[in-house]
């Protein structure tokens, strides 16, 4: 199955219909890159973070169904219990959550696709740092990496900003065992995403925008 267990497809489409419509009311999004998505076969989308919008708005945009790693805070009351439902997936930060990262790698190995935000916070979106989690399950699955830049949302302000999503050429990951291994494809991971946000950048910057 390739979304979680315990997940309600309808419930999931329904989900990436407001990721696409009603935010399209508060957003004015442009995807650029959109035929780069693979159609099929495991996939892990990593993406830069600056904003709760982040989320949302990529699950909407994107051709296929994304099963996110979602902090697990978010995971109380109603709101908790829909995320669950629309097949999306508690995780522990600041540590290897072995539950988290199981479920993850069942999606990709029956060929679904997982989102990451490898900066494991939100900030600025520029992408210094990455943690291990995107590139163990990409490494471990033989998924192929997905990189996606989204600004526009960080510190939005003004009716309907503009949002950019650019979404770059999938990879995989070079072959290798072991912690060093996976410290280098971590930091290809962070290298290739943080190159596409600041491609990103360029292009909003030569139109006058930022």
């Amino acid at each position: 199955m390739s979304v979680p267990e315990g997940t309600v497809p309808w419930l999931f489409d329904l989900g990436r219909w407001i990721g696409r419509v009603p935010y399209a009311w508060q957003f004015r999004i442009r995807v650029h890159g959109r035929d780069r998505v693979p159609l099929s076969g495991g996939v892990v989308v990593v993406a830069n973070h600056s904003s709760m919008a982040d989320g949302p708005i990529l699950f909407g945009v994107l051709p296929r169904r994304v099963t996110f790693l979602i902090k697990q805070e978010m995971f109380k009351g109603v709101a908790g219990y829909l995320l669950a439902k629309i097949g999306q997936i508690p995780v522990k930060r600041g540590e290897a959550d072995r539950t988290a990262l199981t479920s993850a790698l069942s999606v990709l190995k029956a060929g679904g696709v997982i989102g990451i935000f490898p900066e494991g916070t939100r900030g600025e979106g520029s992408v210094a740092s990455a943690q291990n989690g995107a590139a163990w399950l990409a490494k471990t699955s033989a998924a192929m990496v997905l990189p996606i830049a989204c600004r526009g949302t960080y510190q939005a302000k003004g009716w309907r900003p503009e949002v950019d999503v650019l979404i770059g050429e999938p990879f995989h990951l070079p072959e290798g065992k072991g912690r060093a291994a996976l410290g280098v494809a971590t930091e290809q991971v962070r290298d290739r995403l943080a190159t596409l946000v600041a491609e990103l950048d360029g292009l909003r910057m030569s139109e006058g925008r930022r």
